[in-house]
């Protein structure tokens, strides 16, 4: 018997393309301002054939671009574009979800600080209303054909 086709899925998509740890890191790098590959390597700890593939699979993505910085010898540094600066706060709520679940308190590798002065503390809202998502608020509304939803939940 064949498998069905698993439903589509943007959450599925996403991590198609950013899912796996070292393209994760590779973001997070890059949107500290650690662009070259000798610096993603060593603040990474990839493999440098692992690395080169991730970088490449990236850049086709349009996530980060790619800038040559010296000519002789060619060396490239790697940006963020918008759509990588978009999966920023991603990156800033996972580490933040880690911070609260797998490190004791105090023992945070790093903290962020907002332009306010403050330590930034990610939180999720509504861009429309504003108040603070839970998950006993939302309601998902599947729209394709074969999805079936058994309460309020998002995936």
């Amino acid at each position: 018997m064949a498998a069905k086709d698993p439903r589509p899925c943007s959450i599925a998509d996403a991590l198609a393309l950013v899912g796996e740890k070292y393209s994760l890191l590779v973001l997070r790098e890059v949107c500290l301002g650690n662009g070259r590959f000798d610096q993603l390597a060593r603040n990474i700890g990839a493999p440098r054939d692992i690395l080169a593939t991730r970088l490449r699979r990236l850049v086709d993505a349009g996530i980060i671009t790619k800038r040559a910085y010296s000519e002789r010898p060619q060396r490239f540094e790697y940006l963020p574009t918008q759509a990588g600066l978009e999966l920023e706060p991603v990156l800033l709520t996972l580490m933040a979800w880690g911070d609260r679940h797998l490190r004791r308190a105090g023992d945070r590798p790093m903290v962020i600080e907002h332009t306010c002065g403050h330590e930034l503390v990610p939180h999720v809202t509504c861009s429309v209303c504003g108040e603070s998502v839970r998950h006993d608020d939302l309601t998902a509304h599947p729209q394709v054909p074969g999805w079936t939803v058994a309460g309020p939940t998002v995936a």
